[in-house]
């Protein structure tokens, strides 16, 4: 037994001896090799997202990216070390902006790797900043980490908002594939699931210090990972939760490739084909039926033509959601263009409508258009024109409908309207854009954190997939997968009976959060250097 003792530790000596090296090597690497590494960290960490989600890479590249802050040595080179982990980060996890380009090559193919390149390089400016805050208020060692782990999720939550906001790929969207750990988002949201990531993803760091309560902390944040797991487990252990009484969906999937959406010549076509699968078998047993973001090429308001052919596969009773265009009235001026959600029932009115708030720069509107000479990805003449804001729809017959398309679902705290808080989230979306990619699997993944915050629901049509309806826990219940053409028809599951804390407070959440454990790192490195 005590030989096999010393050749256990003997065993570990030699892997941390190996380890140590490394980790000399990465921090004491100089000028391109050194932003070559940080790069190359920043990718290998983009493996943990959707839909990869290999996330023992997070336990290579976050204790790599510690070990470049402690061989820093000064501010700009700890930013630059942050910039380039970025830069690899965000480009590698944002390729598919490339698909949205190349719908029209000819106009757009030249902006591929500026756009890729560019936005990663953007983004980098945050995880930058990240860092060059743990490098200049930080002592190597669990306060480092920690405040690192707090600067990166307070910059997180900047560029939720920043230039109109892009928190798109939120580090907490890792723990997607482990059901038990995202339940953490009830409490604190994603953000909350970033901090933790960080902290988890960096800990194996720790465990190179000399000082044994800081080598003790790496287990210890282990310990907190899988005491968040077992709560979570225990939130999921009930089973699914109850259905809406007599409701029963239809969401329509019609896989239309965007090279070919707005192909004047094929508008009927595509109308057509979302009628035929709207009344296709299994009609007789719905009651309500979704279709996608802009499914309906024609201008409902107006076109009655259009409205008697879906109050004509509309079920007895029931109503068809579909994304559409609207514009202002004849004479009406200044003229302008939403993207909207209506709801059309079996008479052929319209009975609620929601207009787009959070519009995508560069598709929908172009910032500054008067000094930005671009075109706008879309099709349409203009400018888009935003909605009032986050709001909720009340339908016949369906529980109040917190109504999000495309894009606006990706925003964390900012779905529902708390005043008049919905059942359920409904979120229609055309992801034919980002091609056969990563894209739409991010998009999904965002959308279902959105579920696991608010405590409600999701319903998601989306035009390419990935449509499904997801419960209020983030669990799936019924998909229909990228890339295939189709319906789904599936109950809605009843909300979440209570609102826990990130449903109730929002944001203020993670950042109190961030501010404790920010606070702390620092405190606790100034204690060292008094000591």
């Amino acid at each position: 037994m005590t030989t096999l003792f010393a050749e256990n530790a003997c065993g570990l000596s030699v892997c941390g001896s190996r380890l140590r090296t490394v980790a000399v090597r990465i921090s004491t690497a100089q000028g391109w090799h050194r932003r070559g590494m940080a790069m190359l960290l920043g990718i290998l960490a983009a493996l943990a997202l959707p839909p990869l989600y290999v996330l023992p890479v997070l336990w290579v590249s976050f204790p790599g990216l510690v070990w470049l802050l402690d061989g820093a040595g000064r501010q700009r080179r700890a930013f630059a070390d942050g910039w380039w982990f970025g830069f690899g980060h965000f480009s590698a996890g944002l390729y598919w902006i490339a698909y949205a380009l190349l719908v029209d090559p000819v106009r757009f193919g030249w902006m591929v790797p500026f756009a890729v390149c560019g936005l990663g390089g953007l983004l980098g400016v945050f995880t930058g900043t990240a860092t060059w805050v743990a490098f200049r208020w930080s002592r190597p060692g669990l306060a480092r980490i920690a405040l690192l782990a707090a600067a990166w999720v307070f910059l997180e939550w900047v560029r939720s908002w920043i230039l109109t906001g892009f928190p798109w790929n939120l580090l907490g969207s890792v723990w997607l594939v482990w059901l038990p750990v995202a339940q953490f988002a009830a409490i604190a949201g994603s953000y909350g699931l970033s901090l933790l990531t960080v902290l988890v993803g960096a800990a194996p760091a720790l465990l190179l210090d000399p000082r044994r309560l800081h080598r003790l902390a790496a287990p210890g944040i282990l310990i907190l990972l899988l005491a968040i797991g077992a709560w979570g487990t225990v939130r999921l252990h009930g089973g699914p939760l109850p259905s809406v009484p007599g409701v029963r969906l239809r969401l329509v999937q019609a896989n239309i490739e965007q090279t070919l959406k707005w192909n004047p010549e094929m508008l009927a076509q595509h109308f057509r084909l979302h009628l035929e699968l709207t009344q296709s078998a299994g009609w007789d047993k719905i009651t309500d039926v979704i279709w996608p973001e802009t499914a309906t090429p024609y201008l409902l308001d107006e076109d009655a033509v259009a409205r008697r052919l879906i109050a004509q596969v509309t079920p007895p009773g029931g109503l068809l959601i579909t994304g559409a265009l609207r514009r202002t009235g004849p004479g009406v001026k200044p003229f302008r263009i939403w993207n909207s959600l209506q709801a059309v029932d079996g008479q052929g009115e319209v009975v609620g409508t929601y207009d787009k708030a959070h519009l995508v720069p560069f598709g929908e509107y172009v910032p500054l258009h008067d000094v930005l000479p671009l075109a706008r990805l879309t099709a349409v003449a203009q400018d888009i024109s935003a909605g009032p804001g986050v709001s909720s729809i009340d339908l016949p017959g369906l529980p109040t409908a917190g109504p999000l398309i495309c894009y606006e679902v990706i925003f964390p705290g900012e779905v529902v309207d708390k005043a008049h808080r919905p059942a359920w989230l409904l979120n229609v979306t055309n992801d034919g854009w980002f091609g056969i990619s990563a894209g739409p699997h991010q998009h999904f993944a965002a959308a279902r954190l959105r579920a696991i915050e608010e405590g409600v629901p999701l319903v998601r049509a989306a035009n390419t997939g990935i449509s499904a309806v997801v419960d209020s826990f983030g669990r799936v219940a019924a998909e229909l997968p990228l890339g295939t053409q189709g319906v789904l028809d599936a109950d809605l599951p009843k909300a979440f009976p209570g609102i826990l804390s990130y449903a109730r407070y929002g944001n203020t959440v993670p950042l109190i959060l961030v501010l404790v454990v920010a606070f702390c790192a620092v405190m606790a490195s100034r204690g060292t250097r008094e000591g």
